[in-house]
């Protein structure tokens, strides 16, 4: 017994001199501390239930070493050179916000277009646009555009016509009007749709013949193109070779400080790309990779890649080369999650509605002939244990992905596998309890009803209208749940959705819209934050204040928590922290060199 005792006494003693091995990289965890700086606040809220509140937080080398009080923080500082920031003394702290849908490549894009939005647009650096409420007033602003462009055939991409609100969209002859020697392509709110006239299809070479068969596609009664493009298998075939004429590599770059420095203004230090690839796998990642290099930057982002797209390029090889991405993640840049389309828009009201359907009866677009074809194309990414994310939207979309994701779990069972409803904009009270069956998580589209209800009544009935985005249900059923954006389908305003989750107003309109699906203060800003987190997968690094992830704070002027609710919406950030780098949201009013 005496020489196993040695043994392992001899083992112990070894072990605790030898480095530790762990299956993450070891530039994971953090260092010894060289330096800490304790940002002292009003108030710090933590979103951590077991220490939901402090006053101070300790940072060292851009990561999270404690929290508490200052009291509290005494054994790191008296062991390490540190820094008291009282700038904040008088603010509170929350952690930064997290955008888990957005879209920083085409929606920088198409923010920085001429805009043709029925809704007022902010912009980071000015004034918003006000809107055009008329498909009248919308040619007459797009003829506006055209006239103050000297060449009459340079191309001229306007961004946010809005079908819903104006009743109806345009065609190639009503663009002919506006010009017959300028391309002119018009892109809708949704982003789902877009509009050419014949100079447009002529200079990008599209015709009756290469765009037969593309779902979506516009036919005149002659057969010819009607120039429009409906849905995104359309609009892609016309966005490709727009994109590759419209987008520089430094134009590129400033689009992302658009939407950057719009979504820093509010506080948001997380952003998502939902789409990536939706046009070019590579050079879109190039582009990201040079942007997160900058020294201004102010959030990291996650991007989960077009899963259509890597199956189309890598056939049976697609789901190792989402591994591939994810292996090249950075702490600014990190690659998760698969992206998948079941039915159409929202805004242009084009998703597919089960009966009774739109108020006119028309028609929506699903992508897919039966829940089964959809779980064959998603089962590749699923067997390999990646996260996937579907864009559904309609009661028709959301059964569809409802029944492909227990056709997928039916066929392979997994847990904690994150499947993401994104958007989930009409559903009925037994999906929802099904989400929480098959473990899936939902993030939903707030601006759906808060800004869009007065709108989307008239098609869909004020019942579905004033329902879409059932938040309390979901927390109700248990199903974590996050809030977005979609940028540019709406501004990327984290206390509005907090506003909408707890008052269920509507801005215009000024109503309360399905006042039972209201959630607390409380839960709402979890949507923004750790749940956002969660639903994309890196709760490990940012969500929440607690030792070991991100230094990565939103600065307010007051606590949502505790405001009137009707004020929630109307709370400045005053700054943002990013890995322990502060930024004023003054600093952000004008574009700033990236490098």
């Amino acid at each position: 017994m005496r020489p196993l005792l040695v043994t392992l006494a001899a083992l112990y003693i070894a072990a605790l001199s030898a480095p530790a091995v762990y299956a993450d990289t070891p530039s994971q965890f953090m260092q010894r501390p060289k330096q800490v700086t304790v940002f002292v606040a009003k108030k710090v809220v933590t979103m951590d239930p077991a220490i939901p509140e402090a006053t101070a937080v300790a940072v060292a080398d851009g990561k999270i070493l404690s929290v508490g009080s200052l009291e509290d923080l005494k054994p790191w500082l008296t062991r390490y050179p540190h820094t008291i920031d009282r700038s904040f003394a008088n603010k509170v702290i929350y952690p930064g916000f997290i955008e888990p849908h957005g879209h920083p490549f085409l929606g920088g894009t198409t923010l920085t277009r001429p805009p043709l939005t029925y809704l007022p647009l902010p912009s980071p650096y000015g004034p918003p646009f006000p809107g055009v409420k008329t498909k009248e007033a919308a040619m007459a602003k797009l003829k506006e555009y055209s006239g103050a462009m000297p060449d009459p055939t340079e191309l001229l991409v306007a961004w946010g016509y809005d079908i819903s609100a104006t009743g109806s969209a345009p065609n190639r002859q009503l663009l002919d009007q506006i010009s017959t020697t300028r391309p002119i392509v018009v892109w809708d709110s949704s982003e789902h749709n877009t509009f050419a006239n014949s100079a447009a299809l002529k200079a990008f070479d599209i015709n009756a013949g290469n765009a037969k068969g593309v779902l979506g596609v516009g036919l005149s009664p002659n057969g010819e193109l009607s120039g429009e493009f409906y849905g995104v298998p359309a609009s892609t075939l016309l966005l490709t070779p727009v994109m590759k004429e419209l987008l520089t590599p430094e134009q590129s770059l400033r689009n992302f400080q658009y939407i950057s420095d719009l979504g820093q203004q509010n506080g948001i230090t997380t952003m998502s790309e939902l789409d990536l690839g939706a046009l070019d796998f590579e050079k879109e990642r190039a582009l990201f990779q040079k942007y997160v290099t900058s020294p201004i930057i102010t959030q990291r982002i996650v991007a989960v890649l077009n899963g259509p797209g890597l199956l189309q390029e890598h056939g049976s090889g697609a789901a190792d080369k989402a591994k591939e991405f994810a292996a090249s993640s950075t702490d600014t840049l990190i690659f998760r999650g698969i992206k998948f389309f079941s039915d159409d828009a929202y805004l242009s009201n084009t998703m597919m509605v089960q009966d009774p359907s739109y108020t006119d009866w028309h028609e929506g677009v699903i992508f897919n002939k039966t829940p089964q074809d959809f779980a064959d194309a998603m089962r590749p990414f699923w067997d390999a244990g990646l996260h996937i994310h579907v864009h559904s939207n309609g009661t028709i979309g959301n059964d569809f992905t409802t029944e492909a994701l227990q056709i997928l779990q039916d066929s392979k069972p997994r847990f904690d596998h994150r499947f993401t409803f994104e958007h989930y904009g009409l559903s009925s009270s037994m999906n929802v309890r099904k989400l929480k069956q098959l473990g899936a998580v939902a993030s939903v589209n707030p601006s759906y009803v808060y800004a869009r209800s007065h709108i989307q009544k008239d098609s869909l009935g004020s019942d579905r209208a004033s329902t879409a985005t059932r938040l309390g249900s979901l927390v109700r059923e248990g199903v974590v749940t996050s809030m977005h954006s979609d940028s540019p389908v709406a501004p990327p305003f984290p206390l509005h959705h907090v506003w909408f989750a707890v008052t269920r107003g509507e801005l215009y309109s000024h109503t309360t819209e399905a006042p039972a699906e209201k959630v607390s203060p409380y839960q709402a800003l979890r949507m923004v934050t750790i749940d956002a987190a969660y639903t994309l997968g890196v709760e490990d690094k940012v969500g929440s204040i607690e030792p070991g992830k991100f230094a990565d704070f939103a600065v307010l002027d007051a606590d949502p928590q505790t405001v009137s609710p009707s004020a929630i919406k109307d709370i400045k950030v005053h700054a943002t922290v990013l890995s322990g780098k502060t930024t004023l949201t003054s600093e952000t009013r004008k574009p700033r060199p990236l490098f």
